[in-house]
């Protein structure tokens, strides 16, 4: 906390770096930077400040630094794992202000932007460029938020998630000096190039915890001449996943590949005013040229009707597409119509494809055993699935079977050769599963990373690693 005369000098020097507009300590706008979307209790900062360029980050993070003050970067809001809760007080750098698209180079396929620019804003930048940005997480999230997170979506399969597509990124540290992680200027094609060690996929992903990213520079790519999406509906898990599996092994440079349970199907024919059967789904997406188009569905198709899949149900106009897309990223909210009034959480698990089938029927069956709602949809074509929890906050016992049902489906997915967190990160909530996965040494070797790189503990403290504070 912040009191007294060093409450006055500290806020004095904030005032004076980014002006008297720049510093917030009404309660509204701290309980608003203190909480996300997941269902981690709101744990306000003491104050909220709101730099507009990278030299005003730099000049707050030394005055918050010389009085150890804890750091807490916040983008948009949209993370699932409590991440920008201030579990320490300290100051909030809401980063809004800085919402530049810079250094956009087409003929280069790259494009630097600010932490105020987000996956939409960018994309509407570029609409007559010809490219595009893909990974697409479902919410409007900053895209500097998602280097952060190294968040994944519904494109990941084609295009790969951020830790593939950031070149370089531009870092203020906690003692307030700025690094470029690639070099400043930067942008080789293939990050990092070979120069040393790899600073770039060190803070992606970092979650906050290592400096606050104040630019990122992305990789860009053309806009397919043709896209095209379809609807599958199968007879069982075995029969979606299988041919998933067989699709990627031959070869079909599928763009999405998204299952969704019977529970979530029927949510979001519900939700979405859909029809489909209620049943095993997939829902997929090419991209190419018209020609490769045809080569590429004649294939998936007869992967999924030997699989006992259903003739496909086309999407081919863009309305149409974007109509079922909307409906798969609206599955959280069509969860949620499932329990009005109840409050969602989201898993986030990743296995390996082939444990896939067996880790979705062992968890249709804990749902049921211990009553909860819980219908699935994943990024099929990495491994990844979502179980989207609708829960009753007031309900301590109901609480509390969720609780243990996540930490077993995590250790379920350990057991498998996989991950606690697919793409939303590790946050609050999954500190100790990251102990189990990782190993008391890789613990150690990232304790030490922190360490080095911020010794007194400021940047987003309590995230990520369990340190035991002396």
């Amino acid at each position: 906390m912040i009191h007294g005369h060093m409450a006055r000098c500290v806020l004095s020097a904030f005032r004076s770096i980014c002006g008297e507009d720049g510093v917030s300590l009404g309660e509204a706008v701290r309980e608003q930077h203190g909480k996300d979307e997941s269902v981690h209790r709101c744990r306000p900062p003491d104050v909220v400040v709101f730099p507009r360029c990278v030299e005003e980050v730099s000049a707050l993070a030394k005055v918050c630094h010389k009085h150890r003050l804890p750091i807490i970067p916040f983008g948009t809001g949209t993370g699932l794992e409590g991440g920008v809760g201030a579990m320490k007080g300290g100051v909030c750098f809401s980063l809004r202000n800085m919402e530049q698209v810079l250094d956009l180079h087409p003929e280069d396929f790259d494009v630097t932007v600010e932490p105020g620019v987000t996956r939409k804003t960018l994309n509407a930048y570029l609409r007559d460029t010809g490219l595009w940005f893909p990974v697409d997480p479902g919410a409007d999230a900053s895209l500097c938020g998602m280097a952060a997170t190294s968040a994944s979506g519904t494109n990941a399969v084609r295009y790969g998630t951020m830790r593939e597509n950031v070149i370089n990124l531009e870092v203020v540290l906690a003692d307030g000096s700025v690094v470029h992680t690639a070099g400043k200027g930067r942008r080789p094609r293939y990050s990092p190039g070979k120069s040393g060690y790899n600073l770039t996929n060190l803070f992606v992903g970092s979650e906050g915890t290592l400096g606050i990213i104040t630019k990122t520079t992305l990789r860009l790519y053309g806009i397919p001449e043709a896209m095209v999406s379809a609807v599958c509906s199968f007879p069982s898990v075995q029969a979606a996943v299988d041919s998933t599996v067989q699709t990627l092994q031959a070869g079909v440079p599928i763009a999405r590949i998204e299952f969704l349970d019977d529970v979530m199907i029927d949510a979001c024919n519900r939700f979405s005013s859909l029809s489909y059967p209620v049943t095993p789904t997939l829902f997929l997406e090419f991209h190419g040229s018209e020609q490769s188009l045809e080569e590429q569905v004649k294939t998936a198709e007869d992967i999924t009707q030997s699989n006992g899949g259903s003739d496909f149900q086309w999407a081919r106009d863009t309305e149409t597409r974007n109509r079922l897309w909307k409906a798969r990223h609206d599955a959280w909210y069509a969860a949620l119509a499932l329990r009005p009034g109840c409050k969602a959480y989201s898993t986030d698990v990743c296995v390996p494809l082939s444990r896939l089938p067996q880790i979705i029927v062992e968890t249709k069956e804990d749902l049921i055993e211990n009553r909860l709602t819980g219908p699935i949809a994943g990024h099929v074509g990495d491994g990844n699935f979502h179980c989207l929890m609708v829960v009753d906050p007031n309900d301590p016992e109901e609480m509390h079977r969720v609780h243990l049902f996540t930490e077993r489906l995590a250790r379920r997915a350990l057991a498998m050769d996989g991950t606690c967190t697919g793409e939303h990160g590790v946050g609050l909530g999954k500190r100790a599963l990251l102990c189990e996965e990782m190993g008391p040494v890789g613990i150690q070797v990232m304790q030490s990373l922190k360490d080095a790189l911020d010794p007194n503990n400021l940047m987003n403290p309590g995230k990520i690693l369990q340190r035991e504070e002396p």
